[in-house]
C-alpha cells in the first residue's frame, strides 16, 4: 500500500487517445528478479518507496522518506511527438525532524524524457532532475536536494526480497482485479549524510523499501487506508494494512510477517485489525489522524507510537490530497519491538474518483 499520491494517480480521470489497454495483475504470476526491480511501463501506476529511521552523532533521531511514482496516463500514445506525455514521474521526499516541529517535505513532477526524468526497465533507476533512486551493487543510493533539507544516502540490502500477499500478488479488495504486484526489502542498512537547519549530519540507521505496481483502482466504496511497515528488533519484518470504508471501518485488510527464523506468514483480512489509541488534529487542515494505533496481525499485537505527532504531508498543490505519513516506534508491552513507518490516507477527504 503506497502512497496517497499513487492512489490519486490511479484514480485520476483518464482521457484515452492512445493504444493498448492496461494489463491486469494476475494471480499466480511469479515475479522475476532482477527484471522486476525495474519499471513496468505498461501498467497504470507504480512506485518505489523507501522509509527509515536515522541516527546522527549525539543520538539525534530523524525519519526519512522518499517515493518515486510512475504513471501511464494513456494520453496521445499514438502521437509521434517527443512531447507526448506517455509516462509521468512524480516524487515526494520528507524528513521528520522533531526539532523542526513539523514534517519537512518537498515534491517534483515531470514527464519522462528530455534527460530530465526517467524510470528504467530491468533495474531500479528512477530520477527527476537531481533527485534519484538507483540500484547499486549492494543495494540502493538516493540523492535528494529539497528546499529545506538535503540528503545523500546508501541502503545496503541485508535480507532477501519479501514477497507480499500470495507470492507477490497482493489483494486490495473483494474483487481479485483489485490487486497489485508487491514486494519489500526490510532491514536495509543506511549510511550517508543529511543536511538540515544549516548543519550537515553523518547518519546511520535502518530502512524499508517497497516496490508496487498495478492498473486497477481500489474498490468504489473505499475512502483510504492505514498501513505499517515495521523492521522488528529481532530481525523480523511486519507489513500490515487495512482499507477503510465510508463509516471508518475496515472492509479489507492484509499483511505479511517474516519471523526472525525466516518463516513467512501471510494474513487474511479477518486476521488484521487497526485500533486507534490516540488522535492528533492538524492545526493547518483541521484533519484528525489516529497517529497512535494498536495493530493486531494474527497472534502478534503491537502498539504504534509516532516519533512526533505532526507528520502531515500536504500535497494539494500537486495531487489535491493531504495525508499523514511518519516515523513510528512499535512496542510490545513495555518493550520496544521495532521501528518503521505508518501511513494514513483518506482522513482529510475520501480518495475518490
Amino acid at each position: 500500500m503506497k502512497s496517497a499520491l499513487a492512489l490519486a494517480l490511479a484514480l485520476c480521470p483518464v482521457f484515452v487517445h492512445g493504444q493498448g489497454e492496461y494489463p491486469r495483475v494476475r494471480q499466480g504470476l511469479a515475479l522475476q528478479f532482477p527484471r522486476d526491480h525495474g519499471s513496468h511501463p505498461q501498467f497504470r501506476s507504480e512506485w518505489w518507496y523507501i522509509t527509515g529511521w536515522l541516527t546522527a552523532a549525539g543520538g539525534k533521531e530523524l525519519g526519512v522518506q522518499i517515493t518515486f511514482f510512475r504513471n501511464r496516463p494513456r494520453l496521445a500514445e499514438d502521437v509521434a511527438s517527443r512531447f507526448a506525455p506517455r509516462q509521468l514521474l512524480f516524487a515526494h521526499a520528507a524528513l521528520a525532524d522533531p526539532s523542526a516541529g513539523k514534517l519537512l517535505h518537498d515534491q517534483r513532477a515531470a514527464r519522462a524524457g528530455f534527460g530530465l526524468a526517467q524510470a528504467q526497465e530491468g533495474r531500479t533507476e528512477v530520477a527527476i532532475e537531481d533527485w534519484s533512486l538507483k540500484q547499486i551493487d549492494s543495494g540502493y543510493a538516493a540523492e535528494v536536494a529539497a528546499r529545506d533539507f538535503r540528503y545523500s544516502l546508501r541502503f545496503e540490502a541485508k535480507q532477501a526480497v519479501l514477497l507480499q500477499g500470495e507470492r507477490g500478488f497482493s489483494r486490495k479488495g473483494p474483487d481479485p482485479a483489485q490487486a497489485s504486484y508487491y514486494y519489500s526489502l526490510p532491514h536495509l542498512a543506511v549510511t550517508g549524510s543529511v543536511a538540515v537547519g544549516g548543519r550537515e549530519l553523518e547518519v546511520s540507521g535502518e530502512a524499508w523499501l517497497d516496490h508496487e505496481w498495478s492498473s486497477e483502482a481500489l474498490a468504489e466504496d473505499s475512502v483510504g487506508w492505514d498501513w505499517i511497515g515495521i523492521n522488528l528488533a529481532d530481525g523480523g519484518a511486519l507489513m500490515a494494512f487495512r482499507v477503510r470504508s465510508g463509516d471508518g471501518s475496515g472492509f479489507w485488510a492484509g499483511g505479511t510477517l517474516r519471523g526472525a527464523d525466516g518463516r513467512v506468514r501471510t494474513f487474511k483480512p479477518g486476521e488484521v485489525r487497526f485500533e486507534p489509541l490516540s488522535r492528533w488534529r492538524s492545526p493547518r487542515t483541521g484533519t484528525e489522524y489516529p497517529v497512535s494505533v494498536r495493530v493486531q496481525a494474527g497472534a502478534l499485537t503491537l502498539e504504534i507510537e509516532p516519533l512526533m505527532e505532526d507528520q502531515e504531508l500536504d500535497a494539494r498543490a500537486s495531487t489535491g490530497t493531504v495525508y499523514w505519513e511518519g516515523a513510528v516506534r512499535a512496542r510490545a508491552g513495555e518493550k520496544e519491538a521495532g521501528r518503521g513507518y505508518l501511513e494514513l490516507t483518506g482522513y482529510w477527504k475520501p480518495l475518490k474518483l
